[in-house]
């Protein structure tokens, strides 16, 4: 059963690949963007966890501030307890003052190393947020650099092969076109005027004739 999970599990993964590949062919900068976004969403993660962090470090200050301020108390209420004979009352503030002193040492070890881990992160951190703007610039040379080769691809396609095809084509046809709208008004005209055209032919020769004759 677990080899057949594996294997359709496998098989759905070899398909998502698959996909995303196509897509990557298809439109690149699409996926570019959808890498981006993904990217974002990490960065803001971070952000989430390094407020936390702060957080802790805040809270930690806190109790390491407090046990000290109790461990210095009990401290001088030992003294106080020792100058008048109070045994007793001496041994109990001594006991607590060590336990607080232990805590505040515990808490001192915890704070530093949340400091440590705290400067480790916000330094990753920018460098994240400095990888993710040049991704940005990155992204939007591409953009450039894809509009660029769209252009001069249709410029391109349209100088050479689809000009001289398909727009010659059309241009000789329209030749074509007003030659024959050209032949037709002049066929219109002579129809028009050969009556009158011949008859002034007509009174041309016998005038002609008249003349030579005389």
């Amino acid at each position: 059963m677990a080899d057949l999970l594996t294997r359709i599990k496998n098989i759905i993964m070899a398909d998502l690949h698959e996909m995303i590949d196509q897509k990557e062919k298809k439109n690149p900068i699409a996926l570019l963007n959808e890498y981006l976004r993904q990217c974002e969403k990490e960065v803001e993660k971070v952000r989430h966890l390094l407020e936390r962090q702060h957080l802790l470090k805040t809270e930690l200050m806190r109790e390491y501030n407090q046990a000290k301020e109790l461990a210095d108390k009990r401290k001088y209420q030992a003294q106080i307890a020792s100058q008048a004979g109070e045994n007793e009352l001496y041994e109990f503030a001594v006991l607590e003052q060590t336990k607080y002193e232990e805590r505040a040492a515990r808490i001192q070890e915890l704070l530093q190393q949340a400091t440590n881990e705290l400067e480790q992160l916000e330094r990753k951190y920018e460098e994240m947020k400095h990888k993710l703007k040049d991704m940005h610039i990155r992204r939007m040379q591409l953009m450039g650099r894809e509009n660029v080769a769209r252009a001069h691809y249709r410029m391109d396609k349209v100088l050479q092969a689809g000009w001289n095809d398909a727009a010659y084509s059309r241009f000789h046809e329209m030749e074509q076109y007003l030659e024959r709208l050209e032949q037709n008004v002049k066929a219109n005209y002579y129809a028009s005027t050969i009556d009158a055209r011949i008859a002034q032919l007509e009174k041309k020769l016998e005038t002609e004739k008249t003349n030579s004759i005389s």
